[in-house]
């Protein structure tokens, strides 16, 4: 299998006989503190490569992996309720499962999956993921990276600059009280 690469400016709908979308199994990982633009971006690239079948699986990162972190990041429980919240109110119809990610693999050497939706960051780990799978006599995945977000200042939206007090949520140049000087 040769895996295709997509960004998130291109909306692909791959069809299989039947109408039904080709990939029903989508993975995408991340700490996903606090909830960005970006983010979002890279969750509804995931929904829209699974489709409406299908299923979304999201790896968040526990607290200890998390603590790798060059920022503070809010607690497990605090983090994968602000998921589902958004993830309820976007509206998409595939199901999803929210699985604690404890390395940078979590179960996507040994879960049975489709596509890996990443960012430009964690495209390399996509890379090992599959190259992971090979070893393991897996199939490898399709890998689908989605593109930098830019904030106003015309630099990438990031958790990190948000934490600093750069940009808030929504990359305005503008800080959110809730994430500064914590």
């Amino acid at each position: 299998m040769v895996p295709r690469y997509g960004s998130c400016g291109e909306i692909n709908t791959f069809l299989c006989a039947g109408g039904k979308s080709l990939y029903m199994k989508v993975m995408v990982g991340g700490t996903f503190d606090p909830l960005h633009i970006g983010h979002q971006l890279l969750l509804k690239r995931a929904f829209m490569t699974a489709g409406d079948d299908g299923e979304v699986i999201i790896g968040l990162s526990s607290d200890i992996f998390a603590a790798r972190k060059q920022h503070p990041v809010r607690g497990y429980e605090v983090r994968k309720a602000e998921l589902i919240r958004w993830i309820e109110e976007s509206g998409f119809l595939a199901s999803y499962e929210i699985e604690p990610l404890s390395d940078q693999f979590g179960s996507a050497l040994t879960q049975d999956f489709d596509a890996l939706v990443v960012s430009y960051e964690t495209f390399p780990v996509g890379n090992l993921i599959n190259e992971k799978r090979k070893e393991l006599g897996r199939p490898m995945v399709d890998l689908y990276q989605i593109q930098c977000v830019m904030a106003k200042d015309g630099r990438a939206v990031s958790s990190t600059r948000i934490y600093r007090g750069e940009i808030n949520r929504f990359g305005e140049v503008e800080p959110e009280e809730e994430f500064v000087n914590i």
